[in-house]
């Protein structure tokens, strides 16, 4: 009988300020990164589509105003591929700045945009260009910043370090629901003459304090390591796409927390308004869900340090497949109260559940000289999937059918697919963090490279 694994000694005191700093410019990264996707989530449910889209059906008017915003989640996994590649060649920390500065520079140009009544036509391509500019920086801003969590935090508790940079999310939708709400207080005219303008243009802070922070961070040693032996991967996506299931698992098993992210947070709010809530009143409910996300968030993370990233994520998927339809009833109650409770439960705990552990996860998929490109592609894969059409997508079936069915339906849809697709991950909780070709291998380990996931009950070239 082999002797039990002796647990790896804790970081010393200089390595723990190195990773803390790292975890706070995570931290601050996808806080801006959620901010500035939530703030137009937001404002293109109030008022984009008589600004950008007028002489439209309401409806239609909303639905295109969702088209910009898929818009920027198409352009995510270009940034996911750009950034990934530089960030494999060049080092993780001046991808970082650049992807952070693109994208707070982005959301303050939104806020200066002029309308359709002032530029005509060039009004919307602006608007576009803007949210194609911030959809490839931040296809590069999430996998640059976990990986760097992940990579410094060593083996013993990639989980909850990595939760540091997961918490950007509900962050970012607290900072931008709280700011939204005050200028939604706004008469009506001032709200839609300026005051929507307001919550890009305050971008800048979290923009200035986040760069700052970054500054003061150390490339990853992993990276280092690759970078002092010459180890670069050439064409990083070339290497990744040369064994695509690991990047096609990375991407279906977050598709079920971005679904529920993006139909429970900025489509949320054109569905409950629409049928009679007061705005107000929504803006509440997502605040609330945000303050619980931020508490179940690190300990879900956590939770998976223990017992895995398969299981928690699979129990969050699960949740939110067999909360969907009750969720909706909730909301479609009328009721306030249940409004609240109806978002805490399908945002603030399921899809928290299912989010925490993927920053781990997907990172743990992929060595280090393609982990940056490989994470980004699954990730912002399934934000594309998930997060990028499921507004679009329900506005359109709740407007042609006058029922909220088929938020319910997509709901459920984009949990069972988080289901499925964790019984075909292998654990990568206690995996090493090497790259493979450093790892032993066995006779047939170009058949099963060692990074790649496997079916449950199966092994790796190297035994695990």
């Amino acid at each position: 009988m082999s002797p039990p694994p002796v647990a790896p000694p804790p970081p010393s005191p200089e390595r723990l300020r190195r990773l803390r700093r790292v975890a706070l410019s995570g931290l601050l990264g996808t806080a801006v990164e959620f901010y500035d996707f939530l703030v137009y989530g937001t404002v293109a449910a109030l008022v984009f589509g008589e600004l950008f889209f007028p002489g439209a059906d309401p409806a239609v008017g909303t639905i295109a105003a969702f088209g910009t915003f898929a818009a920027g989640y198409v352009a995510r996994p270009v940034g996911g591929v750009l950034f990934g590649h530089f960030g494999d060649r060049l080092g993780r920390k001046s991808m970082l700045l650049l992807t952070m500065g693109l994208m707070g520079g982005a959301s303050f140009l939104i806020g200066l945009l002029p309308t359709y009544g002032t530029v005509g036509v060039w009004a919307p391509v602006l608007l576009i260009t803007l949210r194609v500019v911030q959809g490839v920086a931040i296809g590069g801003e999430w996998g640059g910043a976990t990986l760097m969590v992940v990579e410094h935090a060593g083996e013993r508790r990639r989980g909850l370090w990595s939760s540091f940079t997961q918490l950007g999310a509900p962050l970012g939708s607290l900072l931008s629901t709280v700011v939204v709400t005050l200028v939604v207080a706004l008469p009506r005219d001032e709200f839609v003459a300026w005051g929507w303008r307001v919550p890009f243009l305050l971008s800048v802070v979290l923009l200035g304090v986040g760069l700052f922070v970054r500054l003061k961070v150390v490339e990853s040693p992993l990276f280092a390591e690759v970078k002092k032996e010459r180890g670069e991967a050439r064409l990083p996506v070339l290497e990744v796409l040369r064994h695509p299931r690991p990047v096609l698992l990375a991407c279906c098993v977050g598709i079920g927390a971005f679904t529920a992210q993006s139909l429970l947070t900025g489509y949320l709010i054109a569905y409950a308004t629409g049928i009679g809530y007061a705005r107000p009143q929504v803006l509440t409910a997502l605040t609330v869900s945000a303050c619980v996300a931020l508490v179940v968030l690190p300990c879900a993370s956590a939770l998976s340090d223990r017992v895995g990233r398969r299981p928690v994520v699979l129990a969050g998927a699960v949740a939110s497949a067999v909360l969907a339809f009750p969720v909706l009833a909730l909301v479609d109650s009328g009721s306030p109260g249940l409004l609240i409770l109806a978002v805490v439960l399908g945002h603030g705990v399921a899809q928290s559940t299912m989010y925490g552990p993927l920053g781990a996860l997907l990172t743990e998929m992929f060595g280090t000289r393609v982990r940056y490109t490989g994470a980004s592609l699954g990730y912002q894969g399934a934000t594309l999937i998930g997060a990028g059409f499921s507004p679009m997508i329900a506005g359109s079936l709740v407007a042609g059918s006058g029922s909220g069915t088929p938020v319910a339906l997509l709901l459920c849809g984009g949990a069972v697919v988080t289901a499925l697709t964790v019984c075909c991950v292998r654990e990568t909780s206690r995996a090493s963090l090497a790259d493979p070709a450093e790892q032993p291998a066995g006779p047939h380990a170009e058949e099963v490279p060692a990074d790649l996931p496997v079916l449950p009950g199966t092994r790796t070239a190297d035994g695990r």
